[in-house]
């Protein structure tokens, strides 16, 4: 009897100090290590909350949410705003609108809809492993709507691009549901420039705002110099393995959810979740707004931490009565004002060097950064990681970096698709459908197979 007590009281201690270390564990400690976000790097996120927040009005001319001013849109450059009735039920609702101030090209699109069937038929056409894309996987249906959209609005797009002057960079962004989508938009767009009018990487952007998990691990880090991920605090949606459509099933009992959520995941180590190449996270690079401390009450004055994790990429579920409210667009939006705020007058009372070179001298950190994350992927044997040379040689080939026997060839090539893209052109829009194929490989049988998978077939 004693030797069971025993084990008993063991038992018992132990669940205590687990409850005891879930029930005390807040959201930051998730980028405790992370450097602060420079202005620069994040001055494009408050701006572009408000743009998201603009679908939501019936008509932007008289907003009924806040006064038109704080949007900071001029209506006569939206070039269109579909709601659902235009968009079929395919994705969310989106507008085009080119921000003349920034020299930028904004496709924006909202978040889930909980009153609309079709936003969870986007969410429930997924199952874990079903759809491969460049050399991992993703989320099914938010592909899907990303080639939807494209079919819909790439003509738009390039034309834009081209009537600016071919300086203007092509910014597409979401909120929850619309972020997976903007997000693998970004991805496709990224491999197939010469569809957008030939626009260089370099001017392709993607800010995921409280993203969702939409990609694998090496995706997610491959992509982490054009794609942007906003986290504020607890937000639970980044931070949940579950698939999309089991959590927004399960909406209306999501603290149960979450907590079964966060008693499983204690039972499965770091390096099977690692080597999961189906398990979905949220895609490149992290900025974390944090305005709670442990065991304080109130809020502080945000501050914004940035990284490209590979390891405890928001990976523990926050048992927090803020998990679902830091999700919403509206208070990410205020979150991040006053954190851009913060960060004006620090840097302003800071600064000692000339803007220009400190932008030039952050843009090499960033690529030292993107470097040492894709190399660290490999380092951990994360499934289809590329190090960071294999990445370099592939971007240097595509942006022309080549040998002069590899030119001619590519050149010919150029060509032969530039008369391609101009008959399609003349025949109607490019179809995306068509051109997503091209990242894939298929074996003898007709199999789909990953570009990386097909290398050991040979």
């Amino acid at each position: 009897m004693s030797l069971f007590g025993g084990l008993e009281c063991v038992f018992a201690v132990g669940c205590v100090r687990w409850l005891w270390k879930r029930c005390t564990y807040v959201g930051a400690y998730d980028s405790a290590t992370w450097p602060k976000a420079e202005v620069d790097d994040f001055s494009a996120v408050p701006r572009l909350c408000k743009t998201i927040l603009a679908i939501y009005e019936d008509d932007i001319r008289s907003p009924k949410l806040r006064p038109a001013s704080e949007y900071g849109i001029n209506p006569d450059c939206v070039m269109k705003r579909a709601n659902y009735e235009h968009t079929l039920g395919q994705c969310p609702p989106y507008i085009i609108y080119v921000d003349h101030h920034h020299r930028e090209i904004v496709l924006a699109i909202r978040g889930l809809n909980l009153a609309k069937q079709t936003d969870y038929k986007v969410l429930l056409d997924n199952r874990l492993g079903k759809q491969m894309f460049d050399g991992g996987y993703v989320h099914n249906g938010l592909l899907k709507s990303a080639i939807w959209l494209l079919n819909q609005e790439s003509e738009r797009l390039r034309s834009l691009w081209v009537e600016n002057g071919e300086e203007y960079d092509m910014v597409f962004v979401g909120h929850s549901l619309g972020s997976g989508i903007a997000a693998l938009m970004t991805i496709i767009a990224v491999n197939h420039r010469d569809h957008l009018g030939g626009i260089p990487r370099s001017k392709i952007r993607c800010y995921s705002i409280a993203p969702a998990r939409s990609m694998s691990l090496n995706l997610a880090v491959k992509y982490a110099d054009v794609i942007h991920s906003v986290v504020l605090q607890d937000d639970f949606l980044p931070r949940t393995p579950t698939p999309l459509e089991d959590i927004f099933g399960s909406i209306f009992c999501l603290p149960c959810l979450l907590f079964l959520i966060c008693l499983r995941d204690t039972f499965i180590p770091e390096h099977t979740k690692l080597s999961d190449p189906r398990r979905l996270y949220a895609p490149g690079r992290m900025y974390h707004i944090v305005e709670r401390k442990f065991c304080r009450c109130g809020r502080y004055p945000p501050e914004v931490r940035t990284a490209i994790p590979v390891e405890g990429r928001f990976e523990h579920i926050v048992l927090s009565c803020n998990t679902t409210k830091d999700h919403a667009i509206i208070w990410i939006e205020r979150e991040a004002a006053k954190a851009l705020e913060v960060m004006s007058e620090s840097s302003s009372e800071t600064t000692t060097t000339a803007p220009k070179p400190q932008k030039i001298e952050r843009l090499r950190t960033f690529e030292k950064e993107h470097k040492d994350a894709l190399d660290r992927a490999a380092s951990l044997n994360i499934p289809h990681a590329v190090i960071s040379t294999e990445e370099e040689s592939t971007t240097h080939k595509k942006e022309g970096s080549l040998s002069g026997d590899e030119a001619a060839e590519i050149s010919q090539n150029v060509t032969e698709e530039s008369q391609k893209t101009t008959s399609e052109s003349a025949r109607g829009k490019v179809n995306w459908n068509e051109v997503v194929g091209m990242l894939f490989d298929r074996d003898e049988s007709g199999k789909l197979l990953l570009k990386q998978d097909t290398l050991t077939h040979v």
